[in-house]
This record gives C-alpha cells, sequence and structure tokens, in this order.
C-alpha cells in the first residue's frame, strides 16, 4: 500500500488548523506523517502543530522563514516529505475518517494515475448565507465536472511525489500570493499526457468563513485575471469546471443584463427602479428567513423593516399601488417565518406559505414595471441567464431549499458580471506581455522551484 505524507500550508491559521490536524488524527489508515509548512506566520500557528506532534500525531513543523505564499510551502514540504503519495489540504479544511484510505486504494487500483483531486461537501462549517452559498458553487463545480479532470486542485489533491518533482512543483516565481498555482501545475500535468482523477466521494469540509468583499477579491485579482492569463499563455481552455460553455455564454450575457437595466433606470429612474429593489428585498427577506443563524438577527430585522416602509412610500408616490400590497404584508411573513429561525425547525406550511408569498409578491413587481421593448429584453436576458444555470439552481433547492436559491440568484449573476471584467483584464495584461516581449513560458524543474538548499525543517528527523 502507497505511503502518504500530508502537507497542510498554514499562515495564521489558528483554531481551522486545529480541527484540521483533528480530522486527521481520526483518519482510519494513519498518513505516514503531516507536515504542517508555516509561511511566517504571528499567532500560535507553530505551537498548535507542535502540540499534536507532542501527542504523537506524527506532526512535523517546518517553516518558510517568512510570508513566502502557500505554493512555496507546498514545495517545501513535498521536499521534505518521505511518502510515496503526497496530499496537499488546506489547513482550513477537514477530512473524513475514510479520506487517506480512499487515496490509498485509489492510486492502488490504477497504476497509471498521476494524481486525483476531491471536492467540498455539502455542509460547510460556516453557517452564514455567503460562506454556504460559496461553498455550495463550489462543491457543484466539482461534483459535475468531468471523471478526468483538467487541472489540479491543492485544497484537496494527492499526486505522486516522483510526478510532482517532475513537474517542478509549484511555480512560486509566477505566484507568490495564494492563487491558481494549482490549476497552472495542472495545466502542465495534463498537457504532458499526466493522468488526474476527479474522484467524486472524495470529499472534505471547508472552516472558511467569506465575506462579498473576500468573494470579490479572490474571484477577480487570485482567480479571474491570472486565469485568463494562464488560458492564453497555454492556449489550452478546456469545456470542464468553471470553464464550461454554458459558463462562458453567461458572462456576456450579463454584461448586457447589466447594460439594459440600467438603460431602463436611465429611461424611467424611480418608476423602474423602485420595482427593482422591491425584487431585491423579496430575495433579501426570503434569504434572512432562511438562514436561521445570524449574528445579530435584530438588527437585521430592523434594517429590513426600514427598508420595507421605504419602498412602500416611494411605492405609493410613484402610484405603483400594486406593490404596497406585498410591502405591506412583509410583517406577517416574518412572523410565518418565525418559528423556523426561533426553534431551528421549519414546518413544511411555512415553507409553502413563504414560497407562495414570495412567488405572488414577485408576480406584482414585475406587473408593476410599464411595458416597453427594452423590458422584454431584461425580461428575455434574465430568462436564459437562468436556463443556463439552471442545473446549479435546482441544486442549491434540493440542498437548500427554494428560499436560499432566491437569495443566491443575484450573487450568481453578479459572479458572472465581474468574471467579465476579469477575463478582460487578463486579456489586457497578456497582450501588453506580448507587446513588451515579456511573456514567459514555463519550463518544469527538476525540483520545485522556489526552494533553497539551505531552508530546512525546524525539527529533525525522526
Amino acid at each position: 500500500m502507497h505511503s502518504v505524507s500530508v502537507i497542510i500550508p498554514a499562515y495564521n491559521a489558528g483554531e481551522y488548523l486545529t480541527q484540521c490536524l483533528e480530522s486527521l488524527a481520526a483518519s482510519i489508515a494513519a498518513p505516514l506523517e503531516v507536515l504542517v509548512v508555516d509561511d511566517g506566520s504571528s499567532d500560535d500557528t507553530r505551537e498548535r502543530a507542535r502540540e499534536f506532534d507532542r501527542r504523537g500525531a506524527r506532526v512535523r513543523v517546518l517553516t518558510t522563514g517568512g510570508r513566502r505564499g502557500p505554493g512555496f510551502a507546498r514545495n517545501l514540504g513535498s521536499r521534505a516529505a518521505a511518502g510515496d503519495i503526497l496530499f496537499f489540504v488546506d489547513a482550513d479544511v477537514c477530512v473524513t475518517p475514510d479520506t487517506i484510505a480512499r487515496i490509498q486504494s485509489t492510486f492502488a487500483s490504477d497504476p497509471e494515475l498521476d494524481a486525483v483531486i476531491g471536492s467540498y461537501d455539502r455542509m460547510p462549517a460556516c453557517w452564514n448565507f455567503l460562506s454556504q452559498y460559496r461553498n455550495l458553487m463550489h462543491a457543484y463545480v466539482h461534483q459535475t465536472g468531468q471523471a478526468h479532470a483538467s487541472t489540479f486542485w491543492s485544497g484537496c489533491g494527492a499526486v505522486r511525489r516522483e510526478v510532482f518533482l517532475a513537474h517542478g512543483g509549484f511555480d512560486v516565481e509566477l505566484y507568490k500570493r495564494p492563487a491558481i498555482e494549482d490549476i497552472e501545475l495542472g495545466y502542465r500535468m495534463v498537457l504532458n499526457g499526466r493522468k488526474i482523477l476527479l474522484d467524486r466521494e472524495l470529499q472534505v469540509t471547508h472552516l472558511k468563513r467569506w465575506s462579498l468583499w473576500s468573494i470579490v477579491r479572490t474571484d477577480i485579482v487570485d482567480r479571474g485575471i491570472p486565469w485568463t492569463e494562464l488560458i492564453l499563455r497555454k492556449h489550452f481552455m478546456p469545456n470542464d469546471l468553471n470553464l464550461r460553455v454554458s459558463q462562458r455564454v453567461s458572462v456576456p450575457i450579463a454584461f448586457l443584463l447589466v447594460a439594459v437595466t440600467l438603460g431602463l433606470v436611465a429611461r424611467d429612474g424611480a418608476s423602474v427602479l423602485v420595482p427593482l429593489l422591491a425584487i431585491a428585498f423579496f430575495m433579501l427577506a426570503g434569504w434572512w428567513s432562511e438562514i436561521r443563524i445570524l449574528i445579530h438577527p435584530r438588527r437585521v430585522l430592523a434594517l429590513l423593516t426600514c427598508f420595507v416602509v421605504l419602498l412602500a412610500a416611494e411605492a405609493y408616490r410613484l402610484h405603483l399601488h400594486a406593490l404596497v400590497v406585498p410591502l405591506v404584508l412583509y410583517p406577517f411573513f416574518i412572523l410565518v417565518m418565525r418559528p423556523s429561525y426561533v426553534k431551528q425547525t421549519t414546518p413544511a406550511w411555512s415553507y409553502s406559505l413563504s414560497a407562495l408569498y414570495i412567488v405572488v409578491s414577485l408576480g406584482i413587481a414585475a406587473f408593476s414595471i410599464p411595458a416597453r421593448p427594452l423590458l422584454i429584453l431584461w425580461v428575455v436576458l434574465v430568462s436564459v441567464l437562468s436556463l443556463l444555470n439552471l442545473r446549479f439552481y435546482l441544486f442549491l433547492i434540493e440542498e437548500r431549499r427554494i428560499l436560499f436559491m432566491l437569495a443566491a440568484v443575484p450573487l450568481h449573476f453578479t459572479h458572472h458580471f465581474y468574471n467579465g471584467f476579469s477575463f478582460m483584464i487578463g486579456l489586457g495584461r497578456h497582450c501588453w506581455a506580448q507587446m513588451r516581449g515579456t511573456r514567459r513560458e514555463y519550463e518544469p524543474a527538476r525540483q520545485p522551484a522556489g526552494i533553497p538548499q539551505a531552508e530546512a525543517n525546524e525539527h529533525p528527523e525522526r
């Protein structure tokens, strides 16, 4: 049976790392070793890892000597590893008891397999809406991806050590901060004829708490722009994962939708804007009632109440009297849903009643918008974008029911919109690099790049 070395890059990982190591300690098949590579943390990351070492969990602590990025940390760990298989896990990830055993059996069953990746499961540890939405979207992308994967994923990915070293490890010269260093490595492996398997049953739990800013920053700066440059540099754009045709088509449609929406607002400002805000409000109300665990639910309720009062007053002033009815009924909707977030249970009748409220309210809002050709185009674009992503929305309904899906749709539309900006910026950077003659083709090294020979682990070999 193959020996497995687990490599965990950690920067100010704190409590996340403890949970990660605890999950590894509970493995049915124990790994040969666990290497925690501290990337210049200023908290107690190293002390938490050493505590597990003292408890006999075969944890070794390495250090990069400062902030060098997760790619550098993983490369350093791979050089110190003794196992046949390198299993990369993020510090904010928890494995299942059979994860290590499954990796061993997968490689044992296919001698030609070079690497295997998994996915996040459908039960993220953090229960705020954005974390649930983000992790479910990631889980859906991997669960619907092709079995013969087109890239590698270091959040939960295993690779034969000799294959990893032969391809030079992660490119730490190009990616000095968390970015797409794992995707780039996967591209090199696939283009060199290596076999990577996406195992849908190899699932881990993500612990990270996402915010709106962290989602947008990650998607644009750490994913969208560098991934666009990688695609243009390698001339490789597989119909898989985030690059499926439906996702590519969704980007220009999202741009058109924003342009048409701005056109509607500019031509008939408030009378069109208010119904659109009303629709956003109904989705927000659905989000608040569906996600029961909030830090300050009363403050959220107060903000929503102020919002509904202002909307009702503005709708009445603009003679959009039909909108006033669902807005006035909002307190009754909250009363209906109250048992679900007070008792932590959700009666079936409350879902039926809340779904009826949402559907009727959206219908009233739609019919309140003045009819015109631009509005018809707006409805068509929304419909097409929804159909292109229908499988994902049905997945969200299956996992978190309809209210969660309604709250997620605007975020998903926005996701496609700013991905378009990422593509344009990445295209511009690529063309600029070509004009300046600084285009760089990566040449695989014999050893992981960026690891000085003098670097050593803090704990000596056992």
